[in-house]
């Protein structure tokens, strides 16, 4: 009888039965926050301000800017233009992050239906001082910066490119101009190799340095419309020091969201749910790489749904390829569930991405190195492998009662006979008036000659002329 329930009487459908549980208790967690997190979230602040119309919107852009943090921008934008707000501040503090991130939340300020305002709390590096420059007006704190957003990779090399800081260039020479600023020090920004005068602070900026402006130097090179030192100045400098403020903040799904959509954590969790899974399905044990597989794979879908990124199609197509991969493990179909398992897991991780191309190599690599784990796995514990399903462990001996064939042709040894046909060195012989293929060691004996059974072996049963 077979037992489900027990660790190791049933790897199979333990691990089936573990996944089928794993899978509905992520998909009923994700649920409830994928879709209503943002309604919840704009709810809780219009139940804190009141009837918010002609509230001022101060939206917190304090963290690096990416994939997570577009999502929160785009909700706050929404929520502060639903309630009919006055004004929205962008409280701007960061040393900068994505530019693709950044692009988008300018289209986004940009678009805005309230008016915005930039106040550079701290630093405005990079892509921060991309999105103050895409606001209707900028206002920056004492001791603030903006500037400094020359193109970097990962490990904070320059990028030289020239297609890439050509495009960056041109996005903040945009930027810039929205509101009659000056095209070359948004240039000088970005691009080491340009020379700009800036007669107004007495500075030239020489080729291999970048632009980065003080609070004083960016209002008298037209950069910052006003300083002051906090958003209540600010407002009293706009005539709208009677209005309440409405601060919004990221939720905490929003917060977890933006750490796992992080490239080098995406790429984390891809590495933990493809070693996790491929692991539970190749080693028995107790549920433990499998249950971080899926967690992961969990955590990963879920960032991305929270972020705006993912839909039920990129969960669907996961799930159908988790479910082929292990049918293509016990059911002869070619490699055709397989091929179409791997399609479906990489369509679903692939779109569940806010860029294509990001997802694939993370993917990449998130595979090398699970199946450079894997292996290590296997090696450790390749007795205890699903393939040694397909190998017979137990031998039939005659202790337990199974006779050999061979052991019942071990009668003929010893017994005579006569040749019926030619011995070359197979033939036929009738021994104890039984005919039977026999065969010599190697010499031919000839028809009708006298024959003795030497030995059996295996199937062959030797014989030798009789002189």
């Amino acid at each position: 009888m077979r037992h489900i329930s027990g660790f190791g009487k049933d790897p199979l459908g333990r691990r089936l039965l573990l996944y089928a549980l794993t899978w509905m208790l992520l998909l009923l967690a994700a649920v409830p926050f994928v879709g209503p997190t943002r309604q919840a979230a704009a709810e809780t602040a219009g139940e804190k301000s009141g009837n918010a119309e002609g509230y001022v919107y101060v939206i917190p852009i304090q963290m690096e800017v990416a994939n997570g943090l577009a999502s929160f921008v785009e909700r706050a934008f929404a929520e502060a233009e639903k309630a009919g707000a006055s004004l929205i501040v962008l409280d701007i503090d960061t040393p900068g992050g994505s530019l693709t991130s950044a692009e988008d939340i300018g289209k986004r300020i940009r678009s805005s239906k309230v008016e915005t305002v930039a106040f550079v709390s701290g630093k405005a590096a990079s892509a921060g001082a991309y999105l103050a420059l895409n606001a209707d007006r900028l206002v920056m704190a004492p001791g603030s910066t903006i500037g400094s957003a020359m193109v970097v990779n990962g490990s904070g090399q320059a990028v030289e490119s020239p297609k890439i800081v050509s495009h960056w260039t041109s996005e903040m020479v945009a930027a810039a101009e929205l509101n009659g600023r000056r095209a070359d020090i948004a240039a000088g920004m970005v691009d080491p190799e340009r020379t700009v005068e800036m007669k107004e602070i007495g500075r030239t900026k020489a080729k291999g340095e970048i632009i980065s402006l003080s609070a004083e130097e960016a209002r008298k090179v037209g950069y910052a419309d006003a300083t002051a030192g906090s958003i209540r100045e600010l407002l009293a400098e706009q005539g709208l020091q009677d209005r309440a403020e409405v601060t919004l903040h990221p939720t905490i799904l929003e917060k977890v969201a933006q750490v796992v959509t992080q490239p080098g954590i995406t790429t984390l969790l891809l590495i933990l749910g493809i070693a996790g899974v491929l692991i539970e399905l190749l080693v028995p044990g107790f549920g433990i790489p499998g249950i971080v597989g899926l967690a992961a794979f969990g955590l990963y879908f879920f960032g991305q749904g929270i972020a705006g990124f993912a839909g039920m199609e990129s969960i669907v197509f996961f799930l159908v390829g988790v479910v082929l991969l292990v049918l293509e493990m016990f059911v002869p179909s070619f490699g055709i569930l397989g091929l179409l398992g791997a399609a479906g897991l990489i369509g679903g991780i692939v779109t569940a991405a806010y860029d294509t191309g990001d997802a694939l190599r993370s993917l990449g690599w998130a595979l090398l190195v699970a199946l450079v784990l894997v292996a290590i796995v296997a090696y450790i514990f390749r007795r205890k492998g699903v393939w040694n399903r397909f190998i017979l462990k137990e031998s039939l001996t005659a202790e337990q009662g199974y006779v050999p064939h061979a052991d019942a042709r071990e009668r003929w040894i010893g017994r005579e006979g006569i040749a019926l046909s030619p011995l070359r060195p197979a033939g036929i012989a009738e021994v104890d008036g039984k005919r039977i293929d026999v065969v010599t060691a190697g010499g031919f004996v000839d028809r009708g000659r006298a024959v003795r059974v030497t030995a059996v072996d295996g199937t062959r049963i030797l014989v030798e002329e009789i002189s």
